[in-house]
């Protein structure tokens, strides 16, 4: 047996079937491209499996060093990758900038970094472990652009018509270009060292020949806009890296904006911390001591058992032991098959995170109905929980040795729970004010009942919503 089959037959042992299968296949038959920067969504939605099953398979593999995860700061605009980095630990600037769109981002999980897999050497080498030997339009393919653009299978087809010429130039090579340049904006752009040029093409027509020369290094400097009338440009690019540089001349027409409107659902941080599987994997070793990255939408869900000090009383503590064990595991098989993570345990009490409100609340109606259940089940029927739900943005952070969350939401989050009686579900404007959210409930037949309460360390009234 050899080592790839070895590594399938380890991976089968902890991973669903048909993603291990679909994954065996694409390794034995796929082109290149198709191994390098997966996305978890669009592969899951090719072949009609569900997504967590794509995700918790494709950690697995990460693990078992099948396939290697990247996170890409990638830009909302254009889709480029700004940054590419192994660990979410050196996703660490407040801001990040795209020279191709000439815009700078606020670093978010939520819509800024998306987490793709590429196979490894050792299961199969593929084209883009050697990037220097890819061919221009294979490199912005495969290195430049994010799997979030839905790019052609004949790219260099498109490529000829939103640019001017593309050329492969040497570590310390010249080369001159004689273009004729139409009016409106051109953009030179490299995608090795991101260097840029921006040219505005306008007025009249000219017969002379206009001269330009860029320039291509590992340092970043602010350049201005180039004015050039429509005419002969005899263009100079000097490669002065110790690389090969891809510069091209974009044009920036219809075709470059369709090109850019292609795109596809990716799995973000976000999404990826919230993700049962990631953190039972990555618990303690996800973000630096120190580090904070926001967060602009996450929902929390908290819960706790009604009265188990009383439980433990009244059944001792074998089988109280037993009951609230049950209870842990039930609640985690429901927030994991909603798409949540469980993020920590305080005695009784857990503390969730779901992507959006309407995933919270789905798990928070099934984990009431789990605890009647085995209440119910055991003869126990004071087995209830009082939950909590609040959404709105907070900081990833580390404490106390594992990745956690902080800010005023986690707070109000908290204190909400704490309004809830007996098998209620209190939640927050925010959550209920979610189209989905509302949706749901409505299928379900809840209709929430609102109230205006004061939460402790929150200055102004909350607006909170009780669902019996």
């Amino acid at each position: 047996m050899s080592e790839t089959e070895t590594l399938f037959a380890a991976l089968r042992q902890s991973s669903d079937e048909a993603v291990v299968d679909m994954l065996e296949r694409m390794v034995r038959d796929a082109p290149d491209h198709a191994l390098n920067k997966m996305n978890a969504l669009d592969l899951a939605g090719t072949a009609g499996i569900d997504e967590d099953r794509v995700i918790a398979t494709l950690l697995n593999a990460v693990g078992l060093g099948m396939f290697e995860m990247t996170w890409n700061v990638m830009c909302p605009s254009c889709a480029g990758v700004l940054s590419a980095n192994k660990s979410l630990k050196t996703v660490n600037r407040a801001q990040y900038h795209c020279a191709f769109c000439a815009a700078g981002y606020e670093t978010t999980l939520d819509n800024l970094v998306e987490v793709t897999f590429t196979v490894s050497p050792r299961v199969r080498k593929i084209a883009a472990h050697n990037p220097d030997e890819l061919s221009a339009a294979e490199y912005y393919r495969q290195i430049f652009w994010s799997s979030a653009i839905d790019l052609p299978d004949d790219l260099e087809k498109l490529l000829d018509d939103v640019t001017l010429e593309i050329v492969d130039l040497p570590a310390g090579e010249r080369a001159i270009l004689s273009l004729q340049v139409p009016q409106g904006t051109l953009v030179v752009f490299d995608p090795v060292t991101h260097a840029v040029q921006f040219l505005d093409v306008s007025g009249q027509e000219t017969s002379e020949r206009q001269n330009l020369s860029v320039i291509f290094n590992r340092v970043q400097v602010p350049v201005d806009n180039v004015t050039l009338r429509p005419g002969p440009l005899r263009l100079a690019l000097d490669n002065r890296t110790d690389g090969r540089v891809l510069p091209a001349v974009w044009v920036a027409n219809p075709a470059l904006d369709d090109l850019l409107k292609r795109r596809k659902s990716v799995l973000t941080a976000t999404r990826l911390l919230t993700n049962q599987t990631f953190r039972d994997i990555y618990r303690t070793d996800t973000l630096a001591i120190g580090q904070r990255l926001k967060i602009l939408s996450l929902t929390f869900l908290f819960s706790d058992l009604k009265d188990s000090t009383e439980l433990y009383e009244r059944v001792g503590d074998l089988t109280a032991f037993d009951l609230v064990n049950e209870h842990f595991r039930l609640l985690q098989e429901i927030i994991a098959s909603e798409r949540g993570a469980i993020v920590k345990t305080i005695g009784d009490a857990v503390m969730a995170t779901f992507e959006t409100p309407d995933r919270a609340i789905a798990a928070a109606i099934r984990m009431r109905e789990a605890m009647s259940d085995l209440g119910a089940e055991r003869q126990h029927q004071s087995l209830r929980l009082k939950m909590g739900i609040h959404e709105g943005s907070c900081l990833a952070v580390t404490l106390n040795g594992q990745q956690d969350y902080f800010g005023q939401t986690v707070n109000i989050a908290s204190r909400v729970q704490g309004l809830a009686a007996s098998r209620s579900i209190v939640v927050t404007e925010s959550v209920v004010e979610d189209a989905h959210a509302r949706a749901l409930l409505e299928t379900n037949g809840l209709k929430p009942t609102p109230r205006r309460v004061a939460l402790s360390g929150i200055a102004d009234k909350v607006s909170v919503y009780e669902i019996s």
